[in-house]
C-alpha cells in the first residue's frame, strides 16, 4: 500500500511541476482552441498589415501650366496683364504596389501618363523618386523602378481561382488622405466596362475612391489578387462598385515591359462586332454564336488569310470566341510572325483558315 501511495505521490509531483513549467513558458498552449470571434478576426488584420507595408503612395508633377482664367484675351480687362511665368503647376496622386526586390512597381498608367517627376512614399515613409520602365495603355497598367534597400514586396496571390463571395481587401491612398484599407468581397468576375481595350474586371464592394488607383486587392491571406484601378460612380465617391485589374493580367504586362520595355500583343487587322439579330440580318449570317467581321482592313493578316467582312470567328487556335472581348484577348495572346488557325463560318460553311498575326500598333495618345 505505501508503495502505491509513493508512486501516485511522485507521479502527481511530477505532473503539477511540467503543468507550471508549461504555464510559464508556454501559456499559449493551455489556451483553449475553438473558432472564436479572436481567431476569426486576427489573420484579416495580420494579412492587411503584411500587405500594406507594400503598398505605396505616388504623387506625380506635370509641369506648369497656363492658368484657365487667363487664356482668354478678353480676361485681360477682369485680371490684368497676364505674367508670363504666372503658370501653375499640375498633380496628381495614386497608388502603387512593390512586387520585386528589384523595386518594380506595379501601378495604373493614367496615374502616371503625362507625369514629369513621380515621388513614390513608402508605408515607413521612405521617399524616392521612380522611373517608369513602360506603360501599358492598352491594360491601364505601367511598371516604375525605385532604388531602395529592404523592400517589402507583396506575395502574387492567384486571380484565375478567385470566386465570387470570396473575402477581399482593398489598399491604396484615396484622395490624398493616407495609406487606407478597407474590406469587401468579390461582387463579380469578367467584368467589361469599354474603360480599356483588354478587360476582365474583378469586380469588388470594398471601399475605392480617388486615389486608390493603382493600390492592391489582396486576398484574405494578403496575396496580391488585382490593380485597383476604376470606380462606377455618379458622385465621385464610392457607390460600392470598384474594379480591379486580375493579377493574371498585370504580371504578363509586368514581364513584357521589364523583358522588353513594352508590350508586345497579336494583331490580325479587323473590326469585330457582336453577334446580334441586326447584324445578322444585314449580313445574312445564319451562325448562332461567335464574332461578326464587319471591316477588314486591306493588306492586314486577316486580309491575307482570306477573312473577308461578314465572316463569324468562331475560334482563333484553341480558343473559342463569342464576343468581342474574347477574340481582342485570344488576337493579343498569338505570338507575332507565328502562324495560327482560325475556324470561320461563312454562311453555312465552316472555314479553317491560317493567318499569320502582326504586331498590334500602340494606341495614339487621346485627344483632350
Amino acid at each position: 500500500m505505501k508503495r502505491l501511495w509513493l508512486l501516485f505521490s511522485q507521479t502527481t509531483t511530477v505532473v503539477l511541476a511540467a503543468y507550471f513549467v508549461v504555464l510559464t513558458l508556454k501559456p499559449a498552449w493551455l489556451a483553449p482552441r475553438g473558432n472564436g470571434p479572436v481567431a476569426l478576426l486576427q489573420a484579416p488584420a495580420t494579412a492587411a498589415h503584411a500587405a500594406a507595408q507594400s503598398v505605396v503612395s505616388i504623387n506625380t508633377s506635370q509641369g506648369r501650366r497656363r492658368a484657365p482664367e487667363l487664356a482668354a484675351p478678353w480676361n485681360r480687362f477682369f485680371h490684368g496683364t497676364p505674367d508670363p511665368d504666372g503658370e501653375e503647376p499640375s498633380s496628381g496622386i495614386g497608388s502603387g504596389v512593390i512586387v520585386s526586390n528589384s523595386g518594380y512597381i506595379l501601378t495604373n498608367n493614367h496615374v502616371v501618363e503625362g507625369a514629369e517627376q513621380i515621388e513614390v512614399i513608402l508605408s515607413d515613409q521612405r521617399r524616392a523618386r521612380a522611373k517608369i520602365i513602360g506603360t501599358d495603355p492598352d491594360s491601364d497598367l505601367a511598371v516604375l523602378k525605385i532604388t531602395l534597400d529592404k523592400l517589402p514586396v507583396m506575395v502574387l496571390g492567384d486571380s484565375d481561382k478567385a470566386q465570387v463571395g470570396d473575402q477581399v481587401l482593398a489598399i491604396g491612398n484615396p484622395f490624398g488622405v493616407g495609406q487606407t484599407v478597407t474590406s469587401g468581397i468579390v461582387s463579380a468576375l469578367g467584368r467589361n466596362q469599354r474603360i480599356n481595350t483588354f478587360e476582365n474586371f474583378i469586380q469588388t464592394d470594398a471601399a475605392i475612391n480617388p486615389g486608390n488607383s493603382g493600390g492592391a486587392l489582396v486576398d484574405s491571406q494578403g496575396h496580391l489578387l488585382g490593380i485597383n484601378t476604376a470606380i462606377y460612380s455618379r458622385s465621385g465617391g464610392n457607390l460600392g462598385i470598384g474594379f480591379a485589374i486580375p493579377i493574371s493580367t498585370a504580371k504578363q504586362v509586368l514581364e513584357s515591359i521589364v523583358r522588353d520595355g513594352q508590350v508586345t500583343r497579336g494583331w490580325i487587322g479587323v473590326e469585330p462586332n457582336d453577334l446580334s439579330p441586326e447584324i445578322a440580318e444585314a449580313f445574312g449570317i445564319v451562325a448562332d454564336h461567335g464574332v461578326v467581321i464587319s471591316g477588314v482592313m486591306q493588306g492586314g493578316p486577316a486580309a491575307q488569310a482570306g477573312i473577308v467582312p461578314g465572316d463569324v470567328v468562331l475560334s482563333i487556335g484553341d480558343t473559342a470566341v463569342n464576343d468581342v472581348a474574347h477574340l481582342l484577348s485570344a488576337v493579343a495572346a498569338l505570338k507575332p510572325g507565328t502562324s495560327a488557325k482560325v475556324s470561320v463560318q461563312r454562311k453555312k460553311t465552316v472555314l479553317q483558315l491560317t493567318l499569320t498575326p502582326g504586331v498590334r500598333p500602340r494606341p495614339g495618345k487621346p485627344s483632350r
